[in-house]
């Protein structure tokens, strides 16, 4: 049995866990207070090798007031909401993106890639693992997008590879179609997203969740809280039909 807070016990087998990477657009940038906080009972996030109940911000990787961009709301919530009502389960999130990290930054022996591995390491011994929510690529927009296709499927195959899941499903997100022109992801967004879709086709297991008429904040390249819930809506439904042939 696993002792979650406050007395509460689950089974083992009733916990399943994501892994949520990525850059500061994973790590979400939405104002806390702008959307209603998340209320599923069976929605966790993963502190300190224990699961807690999940709260806005899930993944704190920068202080949550007092800079310019603050953690705050994440897609990860109403993934985790919508994934716990559609399989009757436990639904933990193992918070692990960092913003501005480049894919250079998630290859193997990285620090920022060895970190996720050893939560997730933490989170596989109370938890089964059943995938990947990525969001990263504004930080390599100048870089050539074939040398990032390299990169990101290194990291790709090495999740897989080290989470002992050659299966494992791994939802990524498009590039929004509205960064300011003052950001030089404005002009080089649709790059990596055509990559993307054509790593749909060419990459089992994986899927692209659509940015599509969603909104930014007035900094002009990360997503509002609004649209980072929707968003999240989005990554669920291109990975609950994966899960249910999988799992």
């Amino acid at each position: 049995m696993i002792n979650i807070k406050d007395g509460e016990n689950i089974e083992e087998k009733e916990v399943i866990s994501v892994l949520m990477a990525g850059q500061s657009n994973m790590a979400g940038r939405g104002n806390l207070g702008d959307v209603p906080e998340l209320k599923n009972p069976n929605c966790y996030m993963l502190r300190n090798g224990r699961w807690q109940p999940a709260k806005d911000p899930i993944n704190v990787d920068r202080p949550v007031s007092g800079i310019r961009y603050p953690s705050g709301v994440s897609l990860a919530g109403s993934f985790a909401e919508k994934l716990a009502e559609a399989t009757d389960k436990k639904v933990g999130i193992i918070p692990c993106a960092d913003g501005g990290t480049s894919v250079l930054r998630w290859q193997p022996g990285e620090l920022i890639y060895d970190h996720a591995i050893m939560q997730c390491q933490l989170a596989k011994r109370t938890s089964k693992i059943v995938g990947v929510i990525w969001h990263q690529g504004e930080t390599d927009a100048l870089m050539d997008v074939e040398e990032y296709r390299t990169h990101l499927l290194n990291t790709f195959n090495s999740f897989r590879r080290d989470l002992g899941d050659p299966n494992l499903p791994i939802i990524a997100g498009e590039l929004s179609d509205k960064y300011a022109d003052n950001w030089h992801i404005s002009k080089n967004y649709e790059k990596i997203n055509r990559l993307l879709h054509r790593l749909e086709w060419e990459y089992p297991n994986f899927y692209v969740a659509s940015a599509k008429g969603l909104s930014l904040k007035d900094d002009g390249i990360h997503f509002d809280a609004k649209s980072l819930r929707e968003f999240g809506v989005r990554y669920y439904e291109k990975y609950i039909n994966i899960y249910k042939k999988l799992y």
